[in-house]
């Protein structure tokens, strides 16, 4: 296969706006898992949007119900040419958060494609439509261009990432004969910065917990109570600073990983410095080691009364939703019981502490495994540029299903950015980003259709 003409002919997909106008059908689609969505949605993107295109090029594509009750349908599409060639196994989410209409700046709509200059505005750009759309794209126009690609292809589609993936791992379980491969291949998260491309190995892991303080049924007045009752907003605000210091840095032993190593260190060392406040986490840690090798605690929400018309009252419960984000290196079953002996230990008994959703697993694949080196190498000499290598994802994806149900090496492409907005108003995906992205993709998938006879890169 030629490598120009292929690549001149995934430019053209974006220069000529075949990937403005595909984006836009998609994004069309208000495929919402969370609250604001409606099941219909999920279903159709499926039926009336990726699934055909996937046809279209090609792919044989098949529907199936989630194992678990209120889960999402998902979307199994496979390209097959030879038992004796290669099985890529690829995934994406069709699902986006909620639209939230009503914090986007004027002009702009969550499910509305809307360009100016290169950013490509609307729920979904960024996470994750843009992104398996492009990897879609590359396959098929080579598939158009050449009747084949010299491997075989597997490419997995839930709709239920932004809610924790419910299902999906029974799911892949059940399955796991039917989508065997020989690596994983995906797109997700964002670049470690812009302009330069990015391959992850694994991400953190995430478990989210509520905490609450629950001291009477009603409110009381402050004047009235004002120093007789107990203040539970007062109880959880010292309770959450018992977690960290006051600039960040978790106080829970059990929380702190040990695989910050010297290989991990070195494979960090080299990377540009992320957005970072100076004064905040761990002192000794460089901004890369904070976000790719340690853990993080965040308060995502809190609670008492009512923010926008504050009454002179005591309430009688205080909320609180926290976030702990970790490596390789910690133990996840321990994490809620030490946040419960940590918190006994310090005369919080009264904090209730709940899980909410799903928990992430932490997975890492080691930066030497030779298909790291294939698809660094291949980035390398189809963009000639150096792609930053990191060993995991500052988030969190169900990549654990893959490594650890599958036993496959897992590798993410990024095709979006840091500040794209995802998760919040005005997400946006960069075209140039976009355009490069597709130029990556075609250049690895005709990378391995030339080595697949000999796998020497196995």
């Amino acid at each position: 296969m030629s490598h120009e003409t292929s690549l001149k002919r995934a430019m053209e997909y974006v220069d000529k706006g075949a990937l403005t106008r595909d984006l836009a059908r998609l994004v069309a689609r208000p495929s919402v898992s969370q609250s604001e969505g409606e099941p219909e949605h999920l279903r159709a993107y499926l039926t009336e949007d990726i699934g055909p295109l996937l046809n279209r090029y090609g792919f044989a594509t098949d529907i199936y119900e989630n194992p678990l009750p209120g889960g999402a349908p998902l979307l199994v599409a496979s390209y097959f040419e030879k038992d004796s060639l290669p099985t890529l196994l690829m995934y994406g989410h069709g699902d986006v958060c909620n639209g939230e209409q009503h914090r986007w700046r004027d002009g702009l709509r969550p499910f509305e494609l809307v360009q100016e200059g290169d950013r490509l505005y609307g729920r979904g750009t960024a996470d994750n439509k843009i992104q398996h759309l492009i990897n879609v794209a590359a396959l098929g126009l080579l598939l158009e261009e050449h009747g084949k690609l010299g491997f075989n292809v597997k490419f997995l589609l839930e709709m239920g990432e932004e809610k924790g993936s419910c299902g999906l791992r029974e799911f892949v379980t059940a399955k796991r004969h039917e989508l065997a491969a020989d690596v994983f291949i995906a797109s997700d998260g964002p670049r470690h910065a812009p302009a330069t491309p990015t391959i992850f190995l694994g991400s953190r892991g995430a478990i989210t917990f509520e905490m609450v303080v629950r001291l009477r049924d009603s409110d009381c007045h402050s004047g009235n109570f004002g120093g007789l009752l107990a203040d539970p907003a007062i109880i959880l605000g010292h309770a959450i600073a018992s977690i960290t210091d006051a600039r960040g840095q978790v106080r829970i032993p059990e929380w702190l990983p040990n695989s910050l190593t010297d290989d991990i260190r070195e494979a960090l060392a080299d990377l540009p410095h992320p957005l970072n406040d100076p004064d905040w986490g761990e002192p000794d840690l460089t901004p890369p080691e904070r976000v790719y090798g340690w853990n993080s605690f965040s308060i995502l929400a809190t609670s008492s009364g009512s923010i926008d018309a504050p009454q002179s009252a005591i309430s009688g419960t205080a909320r609180a939703i926290g976030q702990l984000r970790f490596v390789v290196g910690t133990d996840m079953e321990d994490i809620l019981p030490s946040l419960r002996r940590h918190l006994d230990a310090h005369g919080f008994r009264m904090v209730k502490i709940s899980q909410i959703g799903e928990s992430f697993k932490a997975t890492r694949l080691s930066p030497g495994h030779p298909w790291v080196h294939f698809v660094f190498d291949s980035i390398e000499k189809t963009i000639q540029k150096r792609a930053h290598v990191l060993p995991n994802l500052g988030g969190s994806l169900p990549n654990d299903i893959f490594a650890d149900v599958l036993g496959l090496p897992t590798i993410w492409i990024p095709h979006s950015y840091a500040n794209c907005g995802q998760h919040g108003p005005d997400e946006h995906a960069l075209l140039s980003v976009a355009r490069e992205g597709i130029k990556i993709m075609t250049g690895i998938f005709l990378d391995i259709g030339e080595c697949a006879s000999g796998r020497t890169f196995c």
